[in-house]
């Protein structure tokens, strides 16, 4: 029945239909990501997951969630939307890994002023691309049209990731040690963090995000600067579970170097990097060039190059080497473990070639 004053929802800017014709849009990207403990069909009100199906004897829950920030404002601004769901699903299923767990699967949420079925559709389209690549499933999410809260032509993502780890996988090990040989997993790039800088260089530079990149051949700077992040749990699920010899991992993310790696390191003990190792990008020399960035602002902020920690015994360290190579992984020595009565603390040799 109509009310007195004859409103609707859609009046108030709110379109119920609108978000119907997303939910049958995304249906058969939802699909394609099902897996063992899922069949990943939505529209219910939950999302159902067996654990029992994936055959773990004592298993161990992990959760995480994450956004991708103001690397959004570039996509929204570039008109590029294919790729952020990507990066979504990699900043929580990268934080899963580092424990030893094998993400399961992952919840979306999209806020917008005014829902364009077409640029939501492009969104869960990069986010089910992730969770393939991550081997979980997208099992639900949610569309929020908020009018009065987001500028026309806004969005936000936040996403959540559950996996599971054996008991006795679980990582960091206590047995870390000095002497112990510090690997690096190449990133793809800027990945998902220090975006509100990266814009203030643009803005610097006095390009727009349409212009030619000046450090990717053949991209517009928008295109460059939206590389998705690398999603690295197949390979590192494949080095922890074949050679059972990792010991600790870090996620590179907001903080870089300085910050992420202490997080996973014991009392008294630190990491020694070399920056002659790091193999940088030609995005962060530009980003470092026109910004006016040092050295210190650059591994505080940013990955640098290198987007995944792993820590080994010595005598570990080329088998598991071999097994990220074999896995498509660009794999360095980035240094060693040293005591340091003054650590957790991640110390620097080298300089970056920037």
């Amino acid at each position: 029945m109509q009310g007195r004053n004859g409103l609707t929802y859609r009046d108030a800017g709110v379109d119920i239909d609108a978000g119907n014709a997303l939910v049958d849009r995304i249906k058969p990207l939802v699909k394609a990501t099902r897996r063992v403990g899922a069949d990943a069909d939505i529209g219910g009100f939950g999302g159902l997951f067996d654990l029992a199906a994936c055959k773990f004897k004592d298993p161990v829950l992990v959760a995480a969630n994450d956004g991708v920030g103001t690397k959004l404002a570039v996509a929204i601004e570039a008109n590029i939307h294919g790729t952020v769901g990507i990066d979504l699903v990699a900043m929580s299923v990268n934080d899963l890994v580092v424990q030893g767990a094998e993400p399961l699967f992952f919840l979306d949420y999209f806020a917008t002023g005014k829902l364009s079925v077409d640029t939501a559709t492009d969104v869960v389209a990069g986010i089910a691309n992730g969770c393939k690549i991550a081997g979980c499933a997208l099992i639900g999410g949610e569309t929020a049209e908020m009018p009065g809260m987001y500028k026309d032509g806004d969005y936000d993502l936040a996403g959540f990731a559950v996996g599971a780890v054996e008991r006795s996988d679980i990582l960091p090990r206590p047995t870390v040690a000095a002497g112990d040989v510090i690997l690096g997993l190449a990133s793809s790039g800027v990945h998902s963090n220090g975006y509100s800088l990266v814009r203030k260089i643009v803005e610097r530079s006095g390009l727009s995000y349409a212009d030619a990149s000046p450090f990717a051949e053949g991209k517009s700077l928008g295109e460059a600067l939206l590389e998705p992040t690398r999603i690295y749990v197949k390979p590192v699920l494949a080095a922890h579970r074949e050679t059972g010899a990792i010991k600790a991992l870090a996620h590179i993310t907001g903080g870089g170097f300085v910050d992420n790696i202490p997080r996973v390191l014991p009392e008294k003990m630190s990491a020694r990097i070399n920056l002659d190792a790091v193999p940088v990008p030609a995005v962060f020399g530009w980003l470092a060039a026109v910004g006016g960035l040092d050295q210190a602002e650059m591994v505080r902020t940013f990955n640098c190059g290198v987007g995944m920690i792993v820590v080994v015994a010595p005598e570990d360290a080329d088998k598991v080497a071999a097994v990220f190579a074999r896995e498509g992984e660009s794999v360095v020595r980035l240094g060693v473990m040293e005591a340091d009565e003054a650590g957790p603390r991640t110390l620097f040799d080298g300089a970056l070639a920037i």
